[in-house]
C-alpha cells in the first residue's frame, strides 16, 4: 500500500506533538515555523472556474483563504501575488517578466522556461534546500514517477527547480464504446483493430441511433492529434506507431516515435477511414469542446481517451440514458495485447528567484500541503474536497501520482470483502458517489461509477499493468539545446503533415516529412538524446 493510503505523513506521530488553535504542532524540520513570519510573492493564472470556485467558499479570496491562512498559521509564510491574469494574457505577461528578470520570489514554469532561467542566472539552486527540507513523506510522494521529474528539474547536475509531478500512468488509453450500439448492430466488443475498424463503418453506416438519418460517424478526432481524450495517439498504438514519445528501438537507441515506419501505416488507415466519411471532414477546425458538443448530441458511440473520458461521454448519457457507455481495453492490429504509450507527463516545476533569503520555503510549502491532504494529519475535507475542489486555492498543488488508481484498488477491496472501513479519504468520497448513482439513481455519479466500478477504466489499467502493456517514454530528461530551439518548428511540421495526409494528401509525404524531420533538427535532437540516454545509463 501507498504510504498516502496508510496516513504516515511527514512523520509517525510521534514528531506531532499536539493541537493548538485547531492546528498541529509538528516538529518536523521541513514544517518549522518563521517567526517572525516571511512573506514569499507569486504570480498565478486565474480563470472563470477558479472565480466562480472562490465564490462557493464565502470570506475567502484568491489571497486570503484556507490554503494561505494554514500556511501562515504553521508555517509562518505569507503568500502575495504580484500579479494575476487569465489564460493568453497571462501566458503574455509570464513571458515578458521572464525575459526581463522581472521575477516574483516563486514562478511556475516549463522545463524549456527553467532551463533558460537557469543559464541566465536568475533562479538559484535548490539541491540542498530539497535535500535537507523535503519530509520524507514528500520524498516519497514526489518519487512516485521515478527519478524522471526530478532529471527534467536539473541543469547542469543542479536542480533548480522542485517538480509538481504529475502521473504518467494516468495518461493510458482506454476504447470507449456505446455497448447499446453494439448490441442493435450485432456487433461485440473489439479484439483487434479489424474490429475497430468494423465498429467505426458500422457506426457510420448502419443506423446505429435508429433514426433514419445518415447522421452519425465512427470515431471523433480533434484539431490537436494527440488529445488525451478524441485524440489518435492511442489508436496509432494498435499498429505499434507511437507518434509523440521518444522509445527505445530495437538497437537500444532512443529514437522519436513520429518518424518511425509504423506511424505511416497508421495514417494510411486514418486516410482510408477519412475517405470513406467515418471521420468528421471538418475535424481539422474543431477542438475538443465542439467535438465533445457532437458526441453530447449523439453523433459518436465510440471514441478514445482516458479514465476521465467517462465524464466526457456523460453528457450524451444524460441526453439519452439508454446510451450505455463502457471503457474497453485498446487493442492490436495482431490481436496480441497493445503496448500502451504513456508521455512523461511532468511539466511544471517551481523556481526560486536569485536572491530570495528563504528557498526552502517553497519545499515547506509542498510538505503542508501533502501532509494536510494525504498525510498523518490530514483534514481531506477541509483542504481538498469539500466536496468543491478546496485544493485549487493552494499556490502550490502536489500530489500523489498514484492516488487514482490507489483509490481504484481500496474501492475494489472494500467492493470483494464488503469491509468498508480499508476505504481512505479520496476513495470513501468516490465510493458516496458511485452508491448515490447505483441506490438512488443519482446521475453525478454514473461517470465516477463507469471509471472506478467493477468493470471501468481503472479495472483495465491494472490489466494493463499485470499484462505488462505499459509503455513509459524513454526519454524523461532537461530539455536538450536543440529543443529548445527547433521542438516546436517540429511539432508544428509534424502535426501539418499527419493532418494534410489523413485529408487526403499521398501518403508518401511522411517519408519526405521523416527526411526534413531530421534535416530541421531532429538528427540533432536524436544525438542529445542518446548522449543523455548513455549518461544515464552509466550511473
Amino acid at each position: 500500500m501507498l504510504a498516502s493510503c496508510d496516513r504516515v505523513g511527514v512523520s509517525d506521530g510521534e514528531e506531532v506533538t499536539g493541537k493548538t488553535d485547531g492546528q498541529y504542532i509538528y516538529s518536523e524540520p521541513g514544517l518549522e515555523k518563521y517567526d517572525p513570519p516571511i512573506e514569499l510573492t507569486f504570480v498565478r493564472e486565474t480563470s472563470d472556474d477558479l472565480d466562480n470556485l472562490i465564490k462557493t467558499f464565502p470570506g475567502e479570496t484568491l489571497e486570503d483563504n484556507r490554503w494561505t491562512r494554514l500556511y501562515e498559521q504553521v508555517l509562518g509564510v505569507r503568500i502575495k501575488y504580484d500579479w494575476t491574469a487569465k489564460g493568453t494574457l497571462y501566458n503574455q505577461k509570464l513571458g515578458v517578466a521572464l525575459a526581463s528578470g522581472n521575477l516574483p520570489d516563486v514562478v511556475r514554469v516549463d522545463a524549456d522556461q527553467l532551463r533558460q532561467l537557469s543559464n541566465a542566472g536568475l533562479i538559484q539552486d535548490l539541491t540542498e534546500a530539497y535535500e535537507k527540507y523535503a519530509a520524507p513523506f514528500t520524498k516519497e510522494i514526489l518519487g512516485q514517477e521515478g527519478t524522471g521529474p526530478f532529471e527534467a528539474a536539473t541543469v547542469d547536475g543542479k536542480l533548480m527547480g522542485i517538480p509538481e509531478t504529475s502521473a504518467s500512468i494516468e495518461g493510458a488509453q482506454y476504447i470507449w464504446i456505446r455497448t447499446d450500439w453494439l448490441d442493435r448492430l450485432g456487433l461485440q466488443p473489439p479484439q483487434t483493430m479489424n474490429d475497430v475498424l468494423n465498429i467505426s463503418k458500422a457506426f457510420t453506416e448502419n443506423d446505429p441511433d435508429r433514426n433514419g438519418k445518415k447522421d452519425t460517424l465512427g470515431l471523433p478526432v480533434t484539431q490537436y492529434l494527440w488529445d488525451p481524450v478524441m485524440g489518435l495517439s492511442a489508436f496509432m498504438a494498435g499498429y505499434d506507431a507511437f507518434p509523440n514519445i521518444w522509445i527505445r528501438d530495437p538497437s537500444g537507441k532512443l529514437v522519436y516515435g513520429a518518424v518511425q515506419p509504423e506511424v505511416k501505416t497508421a495514417l494510411k488507415v486514418l486516410q482510408d477511414m477519412y475517405r470513406n466519411g467515418e471521420i468528421d471532414e471538418e475535424f481539422m477546425f474543431k477542438d475538443g469542446i465542439k467535438a465533445k458538443a457532437e458526441l453530447t448530441a449523439g453523433k459518436y458511440g465510440m471514441m478514445y481517451g482516458e479514465q476521465w473520458g467517462s465524464f466526457v461521454v456523460q453528457g450524451n448519457h444524460e441526453q439519452d440514458p439508454e446510451a450505455r457507455w463502457q471503457a474497453f481495453p485498446i487493442v492490436s492490429a495482431t490481436g496480441k495485447p497493445a503496448k500502451v504509450p504513456l508521455r512523461f507527463a511532468t511539466h511544471q516545476f517551481l523556481a526560486v528567484r536569485k536572491g530570495v533569503q528563504h528557498p526552502e520555503a517553497i519545499v515547506k510549502l509542498f510538505n503542508l500541503h501533502l501532509e494536510k491532504n494525504w498525510g498523518a494529519t490530514a483534514e481531506y475535507e477541509i483542504y481538498y474536497s469539500t466536496p468543491y475542489p478546496a485544493w485549487q486555492l493552494s499556490p502550490v498543488t502536489p500530489y500523489p501520482a498514484l492516488k487514482n488508481l490507489d483509490a481504484y484498488y481500496q474501492i475494489e477491496e472494500a467492493r470483494r470483502t464488503g469491509n468498508p472501513n480499508v476505504l481512505k479519504d479520496e476513495a470513501r468520497s468516490i465510493q458516496k458517489n458511485i452508491e448515490a448513482y447505483l441506490t438512488r439513481g443519482n446521475p453525478s455519479g454514473w461517470g465516477w461509477e463507469r471509471t472506478y466500478g467493477p468493470s471501468g477504466a481503472f479495472s483495465i489499467l491494472d490489466r494493463y499493468k499485470r499484462n505488462n502493456q505499459l509503455l513509459y517514454e524513454s526519454f524523461v530528461g532537461a530539455p536538450t539545446d536543440t529543443m529548445i530551439e527547433k521542438q516546436s518548428i517540429l511539432d508544428s511540421l509534424t502535426m501539418d503533415t499527419f493532418t494534410n495526409i489523413i485529408l487526403g494528401h499521398p501518403i508518401d509525404e511522411f517519408d519526405r516529412f521523416a527526411q526534413e524531420w531530421h534535416r530541421l533538427g531532429g538528427d540533432k535532437m536524436t544525438a542529445e538524446v542518446n548522449e543523455w540516454y548513455s549518461n544515464k545509463q552509466k550511473d
